[in-house]
C-alpha cells in the first residue's frame, strides 16, 4: 500500500471545527500531512467558503481538489452515492483508490466501508486528541470546543480528552 500523504475532509469535521471556534486549527494538528477538501465538500459547506478560502490562500498544507473520478472510482462514487451523501460518498470513493486518510465523523456511514476497505479515518474526537496530545490545543480548550460544538447543533460525545484512546495513528 501507499504512504498515506493526504488527509482528506469531509464536511462534518469542516463544520465541526467552525462550531468550536478552531477552523483555523485544522491544519495545524498534521502539519505534515496536505488536507484536501474535494470539491464535491466544499459545495456542501457554503458557509465556510470565506475561511477556507483564506486558509487554502495563505497555508501550503490545505487545498481544494476538484474530484473528476474515472474507471473504478467513478463507479464506487456512483455506487456510494445511491445511498449515502455526495461529499461522502466522494471522500471514501476518493480514499479507497488513492489509499489517503478519511477526516469523517459520520461514523455510521463510513465505519464499515472504511473498515472493509482498508480506510484510515480520523473522527472529530481523533483531531481533537491529536490536536491536545501535540499541544495546539489545551484540555480546557477542547472540553469548550465539545461544549460549543453541541450547543451549536451538532452532537459530540462528552469525553475527557487527557483519557481519551484513539485507535489511529497516523
Amino acid at each position: 500500500m501507499a504512504k498515506k500523504t493526504k488527509i482528506v475532509v469531509d464536511s462534518d469535521v469542516l463544520i465541526h471545527f467552525a462550531k468550536g471556534d478552531a477552523l483555523s486549527i485544522l491544519p495545524s494538528i498534521f502539519p505534515e500531512y496536505q488536507y484536501i477538501i474535494l470539491s464535491n465538500v466544499y459545495n456542501e459547506v457554503k458557509s465556510l467558503h470565506t475561511q477556507l478560502d483564506n486558509q487554502m490562500r495563505f497555508l501550503k498544507n490545505i487545498s481544494l481538489e476538484e474530484f473528476a473520478p474515472e474507471g473504478e472510482m467513478l463507479l464506487e462514487y456512483a455506487k456510494l452515492s445511491d445511498t449515502l451523501g455526495d461529499g461522502e460518498s466522494a471522500c471514501m470513493a476518493y480514499c479507497r483508490f488513492t489509499y489517503n486518510v478519511l477526516g469523517s465523523s459520520n461514523l455510521r456511514d463510513i465505519k464499515a466501508y472504511c473498515n472493509s476497505n482498508g480506510i484510515t479515518y480520523l473522527t472529530t474526537i481523533d483531531f481533537l486528541y491529536y490536536a491536545y496530545t501535540r499541544k495546539k490545543m489545551t484540555i480546557e480548550e477542547c472540553n469548550t470546543f465539545i461544549k460549543d460544538v453541541n450547543e451549536k447543533g451538532s452532537t459530540l460525545p462528552q469525553i475527557d480528552i487527557a483519557t481519551y484512546t484513539c485507535n489511529v495513528n497516523i
